[in-house]
């Protein structure tokens, strides 16, 4: 993240990259949020279904779970399917493993030391480089090798870290070195301990985050405090949020954190004040209507709803438009931190997403322009 204003920097961990399907993830690459299904992936139309809500959250990388041999066999319909690459995830069952390879799998979560033989494993990462596919260490502290758990007694971030280089150097052992690594724990002192370790000895890309964090609530609090904390450490390539919701509902989250810290920027950011009894309009609905109505739009845009002039104006002056709660049934409409006009309450969110929808197509346009101008000129090439 570059800023001018120095507080706000972020300095990303240099890790080596690696691709999954089109996704860049590591080194230079942006932050990729990711989701899994929750369908039987045997069921290939809400399988697809469901990755399609997800996309149109904004979604880079979705992972499957393939636990026979009915979903490595629908795989090849919802790769062709659907628009972003295909984790399949993968435990224990080998074959499973190399026919997710061959159906179209983009990257295969698997822990090489629970595959099986050497033989086993040599045919898993035979596979996956013959296919082009990734591969994902995911080390979980609810599933920790015996000899770990002896050795320490109970899961904690060593162990983990243990855990993912030792998987790791299996796959460095035969030459195969497209792949990313996760340490998730449910604690999350235990889970950002782990990450922060693994950052340090390590180069390779890190997928973060907090596993079985619970709730669509309380699971958005407990990730945001674990992945916020490692994100503004510079700590994470590719990321999900793990919610006892609906998948696109953890991709929405993913972006929100990443919006909050300046990672990546896409649709409107609103900024709004809880509401007070100095409100000239119902704060809590606007938002919440707006949020459904401005869901279509991709380009990064700020918006600010503050219900009275308190903090309105300031806010204002650092958003694209914002609007301010007046007197009289007239509000302030802001564009570019300066007052532009005013507003009646009726038909405001209409006219609301009428100015952002203005606003976003000039965007769009500007953007478009200098891209061709920048095509067209020799001196660019």
């Amino acid at each position: 993240m570059s800023s001018y204003r120095p507080y706000q920097h972020i300095e990303r961990r240099k890790s080596r990259q690696i691709h999954v399907g089109k996704v860049a993830v590591g080194g230079d690459a942006p932050i990729s949020v990711q989701t899994m299904t929750n369908t039987l992936t045997s069921d290939a139309q809400a399988t697809i279904e469901q990755i399609r809500l997800a996309e149109l959250a904004g979604v880079d990388i979705v992972r499957v779970s393939c636990p026979d041999e009915a979903s490595t066999e629908a795989l090849k319909e919802i790769v062709h399917e659907v628009n972003v690459p295909i984790v399949a995830d993968i435990h224990f069952h080998y074959k499973r493993a190399i026919e997710a390879a061959k159906a179209g799998a983009a990257c295969l979560r698997i822990n090489p030391g629970n595959i099986g033989s050497a033989e086993r494993v040599r045919e898993v990462v035979n596979a996956a480089r013959d296919y082009g596919c990734s591969i994902r260490i995911g080390v979980n502290a609810g599933s920790l090798e015996k000899h770990l758990l002896e050795k320490y007694g109970e899961p904690n971030p060593e162990a983990l870290v243990e855990s993912a280089l030792e998987h790791a150097k299996i796959l460095q052992d035969h030459d195969f070195h497209e792949f990313k690594i996760s340490v998730k724990a449910s604690d999350v002192f235990m889970a950002v301990a782990a990450y922060q370790q693994l950052a340090d000895c390590c180069d390779h890309p890190l997928h973060i985050g907090i596993t079985e964090a619970g709730s669509k609530r309380a699971g958005t609090v407990k990730s945001s405090i674990g992945l916020g904390n490692l994100l503004w450490a510079g700590v994470g390539d590719t990321m999900r949020v793990s919610l006892s919701a609906a998948p696109e509902e953890e991709v929405l989250v993913g972006w929100d954190i990443l919006k909050s810290l300046g990672l990546r920027h896409r649709g409107v950011k609103i900024i709004s004040c809880p509401s007070c009894a100095r409100q000239g309009f119902n704060v809590v609905e606007t938002v919440q209507t707006l949020e459904d109505r401005l869901q279509h739009i991709k380009t990064p845009l700020t918006l600010s709803i503050i219900g009275c002039v308190v903090n309105g104006p300031g806010e204002a002056l650092m958003t694209d438009i914002g609007v301010t709660g007046g007197g009289s049934g007239r509000h302030m409409v802001y564009s570019a931190g300066r007052q532009d006009h005013t507003m009646p309450a009726e038909n405001m969110i209409e006219h609301i997403v009428e100015l952002v929808e203005a606003k976003v197509a000039a965007i769009d346009a500007g953007t478009a322009e200098a891209t061709t101008a920048k095509q067209m000129d020799p001196a660019s090439n």
